[in-house]
């Protein structure tokens, strides 16, 4: 049973958050082992699900505290049939780790959810390639690729998909007309470098507007991640409609570049406090921004300090 696939009430006015950077967590602070920056894997042992459990349970104690709403993305970014062959995966047992990754989420909402903090289980889609690298494929192919891991969500209780550090439109088309198929609520989340443009030059605006052009307006919303706010602040602007469609922000905690960032071996967690006073301009000039959470370098201290900002 779904609980708020046909009412998402993150759509609704009041503050929701998310999680940080999974991966760059549980890798530099925890030392796991995530090859290829796959958290998935950890849904293979018992071991692994209870370090996801603790590690959602930060941020279930973060909304709990602060009385808002909370989306749970699935460990699932690099679930696709690409990435999955290169760890031994193949499409049934992608659908097996995808099932399995909401089966865990559905268990969290279930002892945490309250009125104050409704709980919103979405299940992560992410690139077909490298965040960091733009992608080649048609929007047609890229509907094709990204089908089997939503229609795995789309028989659980996954409440919508989540595609994050996408580089290119035709990627976001075809997740969005294939979340449509499906009946599935999607967001969109862009990544941008530090010109606040896509990599290929494009800029945000034009990304947003092509996709709900070519798709009819299908995602639910949009978000930014994997850019810090000083890359991606002069993209915005206050008075263009195509901003209402954006709602929500997973910043990075570094100010360094992806190329940088690709070549770095430690992890820049930035000024969680810092991070938190961004996201209170960003909200001050933007009030429709209501998705707060973090990616690569933040944690549970840039969130907390995100919501405390943000009160």
């Amino acid at each position: 049973m779904t609980g708020y696939r046909a009412d998402l009430p993150q759509l609704k006015p009041g503050l929701f958050v998310s999680d940080g950077g999974m991966e760059t967590t549980l890798i530099f602070h925890e030392g796991v082992e995530l090859p290829h920056f796959a958290s998935f894997v950890l849904l293979g042992s018992e071991e692994g699900r209870a370090r996801l459990r603790a590690y959602y349970e930060r941020y279930l104690a973060i909304a709990r505290r602060h009385g808002r709403g909370l989306i749970l993305d699935s460990p699932t970014w690099r679930a696709n049939p690409d990435w999955g062959a290169k760890l031994g995966y193949d499409a049934a047992g992608l659908k097996r780790i995808n099932e399995a990754s909401i089966a865990l989420l559905d268990e969290l909402r279930q002892a945490w959810e309250t009125a104050q903090t409704p709980i919103v289980v979405a299940g992560v889609i992410g690139p077909r390639g490298d965040g960091y690298a733009e992608g080649r494929m048609s929007a047609t192919e890229a509907e094709d690729y990204h089908a089997p891991q939503i229609a795995s969500f789309a028989q659980t209780a996954a409440d919508m998909v989540a595609a994050y550090t996408l580089n290119y439109v035709e990627e976001a088309i075809g997740i969005a007309r294939a979340a449509r198929a499906r009946a599935m609520p999607c967001s969109i989340s862009f990544t941008v470098e530090t010109d606040g443009k896509l990599i290929g030059g494009r800029s945000l605006r034009d990304a947003v507007e092509t996709v709900d052009r070519e798709t009819d307006a299908a995602p639910a919303y949009y978000m930014i991640n994997c850019a810090h706010p000083a890359h991606f602040e002069q993209a915005l602007s206050a008075d263009a409609p195509w901003i209402n469609r954006l709602l929500g922000v997973k910043a990075n905690a570094s100010t360094k570049s992806h190329a940088e960032l690709d070549e770095s071996d430690t992890l820049d967690s930035g000024d969680p406090i810092d991070l938190g006073r961004r996201y209170r301009r960003l909200r001050e000039t933007y009030p429709g921004l209501r998705i707060l959470g973090g990616c690569c370098g933040t944690d549970d201290r840039h969130v907390a300090a995100i919501c405390e900002a943000c009160a």
